[in-house]
């Protein structure tokens, strides 16, 4: 009989760590008035892989009406602008502002932290096994992928 316990399935241990480093995250970026979510919607429109909310919403694995709430609160902070498509006056193309780049950029700064904090027991190679392992997953779901091959955390 197998021996093993809820506690040893992937699932569990990937989910349990996703939803602590998830917490982690959104704590951090409390500082900004904003959550992942935001930071989400804010990377779509910079990578440039969907510009009107309901693309976004379907990028992001959401419903519309949260893109809405999202960039309701985003474009009042002046990180994106929304601007009505030529083509299409029903349909509203949301942009970065230069202050939503920044607060991009600084939001990665606090994963890219929280990175180091996380990893700080791996070595280099676990490190890039990882990122390689966690990229090959999210590939299988759809999702995006590290630009850089065995992106992670640097090694100390």
């Amino acid at each position: 009989m197998d021996e093993a316990t809820w506690t040893d399935t992937l699932s569990f241990r990937l989910g349990a760590l996703g939803a602590l480093i998830a917490d982690q995250y959104a704590e951090a970026l409390a500082i900004h008035d904003v959550k992942p979510k935001h930071v989400g919607l804010l990377g779509v429109l910079d990578k440039g892989l969907a510009s009107s909310q309901l693309e976004i919403a379907k990028l992001m694995r959401v419903a519309p009406s949260l893109v809405v709430s999202l960039a309701d609160h985003l474009e009042a902070m002046g990180a994106i602008e929304r601007l009505r498509d030529p083509a299409d006056r029903r349909r509203q193309i949301l942009s970065l502002t230069r202050k939503g780049h920044r607060l991009l950029a600084d939001c990665t700064a606090k994963a890219r932290a929280l990175d180091e904090e996380l990893a700080a027991g791996l070595t280099a190679s676990q490190r890039t096994a990882l990122s390689e392992a966690l990229d090959r997953l999210a590939a299988s779901y759809g999702l995006p992928v590290s630009a850089k091959p065995g992106a992670g955390p640097a090694p100390r």
